[in-house]
């Protein structure tokens, strides 16, 4: 049986994983005319201490992604719980996506996104297929924390924020 074919259809598999809250994230970068470029990203994860690495998947159809891995270098901004506006803004294609989203140049001069949670900046240590996405595993090069900002959420479908119990 095609790998392809087998198991549930594309939309029941989206809503069932849909109950797996995620954060939001904003993966930054520049191009080679050295404009701010941006996508944003649920699916990413820690993966080692020693060496410090992350990853993130992105779609294959992406066409901003292309333009990071040229690059090589990247910045994960974990969104705060204010900045769903800026979530949409870079998930549209096309356009100035940056037009209204303040941000200061961070390691390898990627932009780090003002009021984020959290900011690593890193460099494509590796790519590999998996289906209709790439896991792109990034050496960390440096990163901070605000502790007193909350994580955007995603989950069911909709963007959440924490609540203090």
């Amino acid at each position: 049986m095609d790998s392809q074919c087998s198991g549930p259809d594309a939309a029941r598999f989206r809503a069932v994983l849909g109950h797996f809250p995620s954060g939001i994230t904003a993966i930054t970068s520049r191009d080679a005319q050295d404009r701010p470029v941006g996508m944003t990203v649920a699916s990413f994860t820690s993966v080692s201490l020693a060496p410090p690495l992350v990853a993130f998947l992105p779609g294959k159809t992406s066409s901003t992604f292309p333009v990071i891995a040229e690059r090589g270098t990247f910045c994960v901004n974990i969104l705060a719980t204010d900045q769903e506006r800026i979530c949409r803004a870079l998930s549209v294609s096309g356009g100035d996506k940056f037009a209204d989203v303040t941000w200061r140049p961070g390691p390898n001069r990627d932009p780090v996104v003002d009021g984020v949670v959290a900011w690593i900046g890193c460099t494509i240590e590796a790519v590999h297929e998996a289906g209709d996405h790439y896991i792109v595993i990034g050496r960390v090069d440096d990163l901070d924390a605000d502790t007193t900002a909350s994580p955007l959420l995603f989950f069911r479908s909709r963007y959440n924020h924490l609540t203090s119990a």
